[in-house]
């Protein structure tokens, strides 16, 4: 019988279902034993007293994608997945932005020339789609989808990327077509420009006044209509970020209604709060959209996670420098709040901050934390079982956590290449000291030990959570019944 390359022992089991003790059994990559005493492999890591977790997949993050003149990314595909892989996660799926006037294709091979040979842990990409024209619906994004790029992003505000109602509703005709998944930043952005320009003439600039101009009503808003598109086309849709209890609130309305509707919220929303914009211009360090909202709010999202609305949490990483003319101060300058890059550094922090806060406090078990961290994000997106899971055949991507080691978050000790961190100070408990990806170590009882070029790149699969439901008129159905309806028309009115 051939043997293992590396056999870990003695841990406790997790996945999104059961927890156990198990012995882990890797060859070439992949997992393939479970059980008691296994035979030796020619590697053995001892285990006992860890938890063992499938790594993470963060399925919301920025690595290296292209900025306005002036402004850049702090981390590219080497220091982000550097970053990623000291946290406990080993997949990631950044964004590939189409730039208006240009192609989605050309913004795909733009960033697979970014990635190069430089991650350390294994990606997919999403799709940006800024510019939806004819070729793109009809040529582009159905071939790219068919070849592994599964899920795209629709923005409803920012003046480059936003998109109108009409042209949503024909991405998301394209996404039920095609079996893709459509994510949605959903923000109204004609309110924010109005109370931007409000606050600007009443010489309120401070980054305090970023979250005054994205109040919650503005999410709800943008959420109610996003999932009335979704509606009418019949297809599922994820609602990215969630930030505010008002939009938690239109996501529960419309499940009660029976949709298939997913959620996503972060980090910043547990553990940030609108006071953190305040303090002068290092409130700029937590510009971020939707913004951090009242302490009160923290709790309506822990519920959230705790009975199931929120189907995954990402870190919506988008990392800008602090004191950087590239980044939170351009130009070198201190500049109004609509003029600082948005985004937050957080890959790093996403797992333990939540393990922490969400596992050891009671709030989630730790089957929900895998389920929210790893598995549902792989399900949602194609990956499953190949990722999210320790399975046999599964990828042998494993996060061994000391549940037990105590950390106060600094940014000198993360691996990021950004110069601060919003959570600097907080104390956790848990914290993984050992992660491999497909097998091998990336990191090490508190060492990097990758080479960049590790990680591979991934198609993605159709997911089964886009399809809409079986004959589900009920929750929209419109598209779907099109043709019926049409032909009714065709008879003319029903006689009296």
């Amino acid at each position: 019988m051939q043997g293992f390359d590396t056999v870990i022992r003695n841990g406790l089991v997790a996945t999104a279902a059961e927890t156990m003790q198990a012995d882990i059994g890797i060859r070439d990559g992949r997992v393939v034993a479970l059980g008691q005493e296994l035979a030796r492999g020619r590697v053995e890591i001892d285990a006992r007293g860890k938890l063992v977790l499938p790594g993470g997949v963060d399925a919301h993050c920025h690595l290296d994608q292209p900025m306005d003149e002036g402004l850049r990314m702090a981390d590219d595909f080497a220091s982000g997945t550097r970053s990623a892989a000291c946290g406990g996660t080993t997949t990631v799926i950044p964004f590939a932005a189409q730039i208006k006037g240009r192609s989605l294709r050309d913004a795909v091979e733009d960033y697979h020339q970014r990635a190069g040979r430089k991650a350390v842990v294994d990606y997919a990409f999403h799709m940006i789609v800024t510019d939806p024209t004819e070729q793109v619906l009809r040529e582009e994004l159905p071939a790219l989808i068919a070849e592994g790029y599964t899920s795209f992003k629709i923005y409803m505000t920012y003046d480059d990327m936003m998109l109108d109602d009409r042209q949503i509703l024909r991405l998301l005709a394209v996404a039920r077509r095609h079996g893709a998944l459509a994510m949605i930043h959903a923000e109204n952005a004609d309110c924010i420009a109005w109370l931007t320009e409000t606050l600007e003439e009443a010489g309120h600039t401070a980054p305090l006044y970023h979250g005054t101009s994205r109040p919650m009503a503005i999410e709800r808003e943008a959420t109610h209509r996003a999932i009335t598109l979704s509606e009418l086309v019949d297809v599922p849709i994820l609602i990215v970020h969630v930030s505010g209890r008002e939009a938690i609130e239109q996501i529960r309305w419309a499940r009660g209604r029976g949709m298939r509707l997913y959620a996503e919220t972060c980090p910043q929303y547990l553990f940030l709060s609108a006071e953190d914009l305040g303090g002068g211009y290092e409130g700029a360090k937590c510009v971020c959209s939707p913004p951090p909202r009242d302490r009160a709010n923290q709790r309506v999202v822990w519920e959230g996670l705790s009975d199931g609305l929120f189907t995954i949490v990402s870190s919506d990483h988008a990392p800008f420098r602090f004191d950087d003319p590239q980044g939170k101060k351009p130009g070198g300058k201190e500049v109004a709040f609509r003029h600082i890059p948005n985004g937050i550094p957080g890959l790093e922090t996403r797992l333990p901050l939540l393990f922490s806060e969400g596992v050891r406090t009671g709030r989630i078990t730790l089957n929900q934390f895998v389920s929210l961290t790893a598995t549902n994000p792989a399900r949602l997106y194609g990956l499953h079982p190949r990722k999210g899971t320790i399975a046999i055949g599964s990828d042998a991507d494993i996060a061994i956590w000391d549940p037990n080691k105590e950390v106060t978050i600094e940014n000198r000790m993360l691996h990021h290449d950004v110069d601060y961190t919003p959570y600097e100070g907080m104390q956790v408990t848990g914290w993984p000291v050992t992660t491999l990806v497909r097998g091998e170590r990336v990191w090490d009882e508190g060492q990097p030990c990758a080479p960049s070029g590790h990680g591979e790149f991934l198609p993605c699969g159709k997911p089964e959570m886009a399809r809409p439901k079986p004959g589900d008129a009920a929750a929209g159905g419109y598209v779907g019944n099109l043709p019926d309806a049409l032909a009714r028309l065709a008879k003319g009115p029903p006689h009296a």
